[in-house]
């Protein structure tokens, strides 16, 4: 059976406004001036401890991470939308496939959101940022799914939204789709294979599952 593994953030939720507002407050906290969103919205995907050093901030990281995380886990659910398509697009995967969720997000966070949407019960791992040691674009996380799920790689796809999911599904060794969505400006430099969104990218990988059945 397939396995498909899906990024979050872009590709099945939209949390910028959550993550937007956690960054402003959290440097606020501080006495700092908050970066501007645009600045913020680049570096969405890698690691809170990278994305705060990438926004001058190097002292003191761990406990900005940590209060960011504070902050977005009282917000997150209010401040998070599933993307369009985002439910039929599982619901059709799960058809077919085994589902996997690999994010650089916090995994207790991640996996509240989507019980909260009502679809965690479609996945049968989450792998967050706290359950590896390399995050994306590393292929650690995408190799730990694999193996929790026991699936081999020949049967495996990632769908994600930035060059960090393509990387990680590549250096793995797997198949992947990447999607549209305004954190990547890059993303046409490292995926091959590019859809409107994620059902789009379900559907792709279900018709090409089909023809090499056939």
């Amino acid at each position: 059976m397939r396995v498909i593994l899906f990024d979050l953030d872009g590709t099945l939720i939209d949390s910028t406004e959550a993550i937007l507002y956690g960054f402003r407050k959290t440097f606020e906290t501080f006495g700092r001036v908050p970066p501007k969103d645009e600045d913020v919205k680049k570096l969405i995907g890698l690691p809170l401890d990278v994305m705060f050093a990438n926004l001058g901030i190097e002292e003191r990281v761990e406990e900005f991470v940590q209060t960011y995380k504070n902050i977005y886990k009282v917000i997150a659910k209010d401040m998070t939308v599933l993307l369009p398509n985002a439910k039929e697009a599982i619901l059709l995967a799960k058809s077919f496939a085994r589902l996997g969720i690999v994010t650089t997000k916090t995994g207790i966070y991640s996996k509240e959101l989507l019980e909260h949407f009502g679809v965690m019960k479609y996945f049968e791992v989450l792998i967050g940022r706290e359950d590896v040691k390399n995050p994306k674009p590393h292929p650690e996380p995408v190799l730990r799914a694999l193996h929790l799920m026991n699936a081999n790689k020949e049967s495996a796809w990632m769908i994600g939204d930035t060059c960090l999911d393509m990387l990680s599904a590549k250096e793995a060794g797997i198949k992947s789709v990447a999607v549209e969505f305004e954190y990547d400006k890059k993303l046409h430099e490292c995926a091959e294979i590019i859809k409107k969104d994620a059902l789009k990218a379900v559907e792709f990988i279900k018709n090409y599952s089909e023809k090499e059945k056939a």
